[in-house]
């Protein structure tokens, strides 16, 4: 399985609490260049950590952004994206 981690951010775990959540996206990425894309958004956002899995194409992100604005950063690759709920 091919899974790549990536973080933006590190946080200590001492503000990891309520503010921090962990959201499952499906986003269509078919190759690399698509999960790079993912990478180059959510860093640009900043205040995320996030896990991608090309081949199941899902994205889990732990962030202090809303579900709304991780959809809409997640469009800006251009890829069809859905909210598959709270991991």
């Amino acid at each position: 399985m091919y899974v790549d981690k990536f973080s933006s951010t590190e946080v200590p775990n001492c503000h990891k609490g309520n503010t921090w959540q962990k959201h499952e996206f499906s986003v269509d990425m078919t190759c690399e260049g698509c999960s790079n894309a993912v990478t180059r958004v959510l860093n640009k956002l900043g205040g995320v950590q996030f896990d991608i899995d090309l081949p199941n194409k899902k994205v889990c992100v732990d962030s202090e952004h809303s579900v709304d604005t991780l959809l809409e950063t997640l469009g800006k690759t251009g890829k069809a994206v859905s909210y598959l709920g709270p991991k």
